[in-house]
């Protein structure tokens, strides 16, 4: 009568103990979804710091080392002067503003001191494109089909919600459809 007992008896017995052990334990069902957020709280912040967009600026003039220059964006025109070895003795410092963030294909003009030239920041690329996310109202309004209504719209619109990221974004502005945004494409440019 013991053997049949003997038998049954160390399967229960195993039973009890995982029992046990899983009633006691019951943080590890915590820790695995805690450790799954971890893991994908890890991931987000990964994406965050992927490598920042580098553009090209192109110095000219009065800087030591006039050249292209590879620049973070959202750097600013100091940034990228001090990375040209900085102002020459002769440049005429107060024609630029040092404060502006640097865009994609952005010449910087430094001019000599007394010269004619004016020293700038070209807003436009070499194409003589209105970059649209700086340009002024009487910029804007120099394109084809836009009047001081549909500038202002325009610069409204990027005030409220940012700079433009593709040119079909200007489809979201008041007054601008697809006939208008077809004859810009050529005029305007999106860094």
């Amino acid at each position: 009568m013991l053997e049949p007992l003997k038998k049954y008896l160390f399967p229960v017995i195993i039973a009890v103990l995982v029992a046990a052990f899983l009633f006691f334990n019951p943080d590890d069902k915590e820790n695995v979804v805690s450790k799954s957020q971890d893991i994908t709280e890890e991931q987000q912040e990964n994406e965050e710091q992927v490598a920042p967009e580098m553009v090209m600026v192109d110095v000219k003039g009065e800087v030591e080392a006039p050249g292209v220059y590879e620049i973070e964006t959202g750097s600013r025109v100091n940034d990228v002067i001090q990375m040209a070895g900085g102002f020459t003795k002769g440049a005429d410092q107060t024609m630029v503003n040092l404060a502006q963030r640097v865009q994609d294909e952005m010449i910087i003009m430094i001019p000599e001191t007394g010269s004619q030239a004016s020293g700038s920041v070209i807003e436009k690329s070499g194409q003589d494109k209105v970059r649209i996310n700086h340009a002024e109202q009487s910029e804007i309004e120099q394109l084809n089909g836009i009047g001081p209504s549909k500038a202002a719209a325009i610069i409204q619109y990027r005030d409220e919600n940012g700079p433009f990221k593709a040119e079909e974004d200007l489809l979201d502005v008041s007054g601008i459809g697809e006939k208008t945004l077809e004859s810009l494409k050529d005029d305007i440019q999106i860094p």
